[in-house]
């Protein structure tokens, strides 16, 4: 709790002092390091064969077998994602810093579960399905553009000038 009254008056920093240190000391941090330059891969390929499918007709199974990866790399990035949360700021989600990324993440997670389960049962048909992966790719996209927003502003060292706890990540969350 202290953390995040801290972090809520320090209008010049994005972490504390003791929550960059935990960010750089935890071994999260290299995971989504590296979870998330692969999983933006994966996405543009997979859009690219998501979109030939829909123009083309062709190539079905490779493009649903490339947004189950994707599914795949979002939940191992989010599950890793909450337990960098939970060392840096001490919850596993919604953190003021990054609430707004993380309720995005939700709708994120729940329409690319959504595909994999229209895909188990055949729902909506292949096309159907593709574009419930591009409904979930657009959400992924504005998540990204978040989390990338906050990256920028921790790599400056700042954040945008805020109020109140959960108006710090609905600046960036609004933005992005």
């Amino acid at each position: 709790m202290a953390d995040r009254e801290a972090a809520t008056n320090n209008s010049a920093m994005l972490y504390t002092a003791e929550q960059r240190q935990r960010r750089d000391a935890s071994v999260w941090t290299l995971v989504q390091g590296v979870l998330a330059p692969l999983q933006f891969l994966v996405f543009l390929f997979s859009l690219i064969l998501v979109l030939r499918y829909l123009s083309t007709g062709a190539g079905e199974t490779l493009a649903t077998a490339s947004v189950l990866l994707k599914t795949a790399l979002l939940y191992a990035i989010m599950i890793t994602g909450s337990l960098w949360e939970k060392d840096v700021f001490g919850e596993y989600l919604f953190v003021d810093m990054f609430f707004w990324e993380d309720v995005v993440s939700m709708l994120v997670m729940i329409l690319h579960t959504w595909y994999v389960v229209a895909v188990l049962f055949g729902w909506y048909g292949a096309v159907g399905q593709s574009y419930l992966a591009l409904a979930a790719y657009f959400t992924y996209v504005i998540n990204a553009a978040q989390f990338l927003w906050k990256f920028r502003l921790a790599r400056l060292g700042g954040q945008p000038n805020q109020h109140s706890g959960h108006a710090q990540a609905s600046a960036a969350g609004g933005v992005s």
